[in-house]
């Protein structure tokens, strides 16, 4: 049995349930001295105007990269940081900045010096500044870590080249590499890290003085590792191990396009990708919903609660169509439903919640479109909504999970030890209404037991002696909480 305290402890926990917003530096808000960083963007790279649109480009043989990596639109730290109060208003909860490192390209996934910002982005005390922003609003601040390669304009890497350098060995240099050298995805810009080599990871987490541990001393609260199924698990553990020695509160999330079962174990948390190809596959209708209730319980019970609590639920991002893309209402609407509703930290994407549509890269990771923003725009109140139930109720943020037995809907229980947190999940992805008698395998749900509707609507709900009747029409939702208070003087509930 659970115990009373546990729901309090993870409530605790900054990690656990929360809601993470994710930013391109680049492309969140325009920079008011941009007439003062015309350098900053001189050939290879280039600077666009903030209503221009990302497009494909070719590759630069010269500079060996596409000319779409190279160009920009002028965001920085400092003009992010004019935008807290919309944060604010959004109540989230973490703040996932994309690479802010030293490098070349706009997405920065090719760092040169990771213990320098990226001069066009700030400096390390605009870090600081927004970290300490953050933090006055009770929000926690995550960076992206990309270390499983470097940029090939890294003075690491254009040391090695020479074969008597001393870090030679900090690469995998052999006539077996097509070019000379191991890259990481073939991308000739990026060549991969010896990580076996102990001055590597001295270098990356283990020392003081190290990446990871010197950004944590600055007021940085965890980092999301890119490609962190390149890293593999015994190097994932030990780097999240020096992390928490640093600071105990680091969330160290891992980008795993992979089921999360193994890879939980050497990191808190992943980013939730099976999930997020449940839900799709739900909502487009190429899963049944007993399958889709199968699938989820299957990975409940090989990851536990608590691990899955500390992972992100993904829906889309800078490497995916953006959501608005790919679904549209009402199947949007319960793909979301899921995403914030079964155990994690719902991830939002910069923009999603506006309404911006966008397909592959790079035509995802257009700048920021504020005049979409409206406070009475139907999308984003739905957004705010979803993310003041998910904070409202205990047993969304931290409870445990419980299926229900239903051929016809997707259908599962949140609940904390005390009954009057229960959450009833129950969606309908079909193109027709569906009534079913569902199984509620919680013996604290009382017999007659009326509920109230937290969020969606149904034509229909009973309970009688564990079995839930519930009717819902084509593409709709309920979530349902018990009514557990006295109507006058009487109440089941009074000792459960």
């Amino acid at each position: 049995m659970r115990k009373p305290w546990l729901y309090d402890e993870r409530l605790k926990n900054p990690n656990m349930g929360r809601i993470v917003y994710q930013v391109i530096v680049d492309r969140f808000v325009p920079a008011e001295n941009l007439a003062d960083k015309q350098s900053l963007y001189a050939y290879p790279r280039s600077l666009k105007q903030w209503h221009e649109q990302p497009k494909g480009g070719s590759f630069m043989a010269d500079a060996k990269y596409w000319s779409h990596e190279l160009e920009f639109w002028g965001g920085d730290l400092k003009s992010l940081m004019t935008k807290l109060d919309y944060l604010k208003e959004l109540d989230i909860d973490m703040l996932y900045l994309n690479p802010i490192f030293d490098s070349l390209s706009n997405h920065k996934y090719d760092a040169s010096d990771y213990l320098k910002i990226s001069p066009e982005y700030g400096d390390i005390q605009d870090l600081k500044a927004l970290a300490d922003a953050l933090h006055q609003q009770n929000q926690r601040l995550i960076l992206d870590g990309v270390f499983n390669h470097m940029g090939v304009n890294s003075p690491y890497f254009q040391s090695a080249l020479d074969e008597s350098s001393p870090y030679r060995q900090w690469f995998y240099f052999g006539q077996s590499y097509p070019e000379g050298v191991r890259l990481w995805a073939d991308a000739k810009s990026l060549p991969e890290l010896n990580l076996e080599n102990e001055a590597v990871k001295d270098y990356i987490y283990k020392k003081e003085s190290s990446v990871i541990r010197s950004y944590l001393k600055q007021g940085v609260d965890g980092f999301r590792l890119d490609v962190a199924f390149d890293i593999g698990y015994d190097i994932l553990k030990d780097l999240t191990n020096h992390a928490h020695q640093e600071k105990d509160s680091t969330l160290i999330v891992g980008e795993t396009w992979n089921y999360p079962k193994r890879w939980l174990n050497a990191m808190d948390g992943v980013m939730n990708f099976t999930l997020r190809e449940i839900i799709f596959h739900t909502v487009e209708q190429t899963f049944s919903p007993k399958k889709t209730n199968t699938l989820l319980e299957k990975m409940v019970t090989d990851c536990g609660v608590d691990a899955l609590l500390k992972s992100w639920n993904i829906l889309d991002n800078h490497d995916t169509v953006r959501l608005n893309h790919r679904l549209k209402q009402p199947d949007q609407i319960l793909a979301e439903v899921m995403q914030f509703t079964f155990p994690g930290s719902p991830n939002l994407y910069y923009g999603s919640e506006l309404g911006m549509t966008g397909g592959n890269d790079p035509e995802n990771r257009a700048p920021m479109a504020w005049d979409l923003y409206d406070e009475t725009s139907e999308r984003l109140a739905w957004v705010k909504r979803l993310i003041q139930v998910h904070k409202q109720e205990k047993a969304l943020m931290v409870g445990d999970y419980l299926p229900l037995l239903s051929e016809s809907f997707i259908a599962y229980e949140r609940h904390t030890d005390d009954v009057s947190d229960t959450v009833l999940v129950i969606i309908n992805p079909s193109e027709k209404t569906q009534e079913e008698h569902i199984l509620v395998p919680d013996s604290s749900l009382m017999n007659f037991s009326k509920f109230d509707i937290l969020l969606g609507d149904t034509k229909e709900v009973s309970m009688v002696a564990g079995l839930l009747k519930v009717k819902l029409e084509q593409k709709s939702f309920v979530l349902l909480k018990p009514s557990t208070q006295p109507e006058k003087s009487y109440t089941p509930y009074k000792r459960v």
